[in-house]
């Protein structure tokens, strides 16, 4: 993925409304990358969200590796908060993704207040699940 998080913080910024607002978050939804078809499996889905979420996950060497986080779903906006996600956390330390406030990012954007409780919910399910990774992989090191 190209488009940075502070990017996307800069695009919403200049955006008026949210009907722009999701239309941009579909788009950075299409720009992921193609998700590998053997990843779309049980051991690879997050739990907690309403539509189907995939997570990939590559652990670099190291006692605080880089981790880089490739993500897909069914559903196009949930496809773009992934890559919002995918921007915040994919290419970062093991350490610094633990120290990111996602749910500060979100409130930044809006996104707290102008999506659905269950999208929500889903956000910060694949969240958790990131920050696990992380944690295991801190732990592994």
């Amino acid at each position: 993925m190209t488009t940075s998080i502070d990017t996307i913080r800069e695009d919403f910024a200049f955006l008026d409304d949210w009907q722009e607002r999701y239309r941009y978050i579909i788009e950075l939804g299409n720009d992921l990358p193609p998700f590998p078809e053997e990843a779309r499996d049980e051991a690879h889905k997050v739990r907690g969200c309403v539509s189907q979420v995939w997570l990939h996950t590559e652990i670099g060497e190291g006692r605080d590796p880089v981790i880089t986080f490739r993500g897909d779903s069914d559903a196009h906006i949930v496809r773009g908060l992934v890559a919002i996600m995918m921007a915040l956390f994919s290419g970062r330390r093991a350490s610094e993704i633990l120290s990111i406030d996602a749910e500060e990012t979100m409130r930044a954007l809006g996104l707290d207040e102008h999506l659905t409780p269950q999208r929500a919910n889903g956000l910060r399910a694949m969240v958790r699940r990131i920050r696990q990774e992380a944690e295991t992989a801190m732990a592994a090191a």
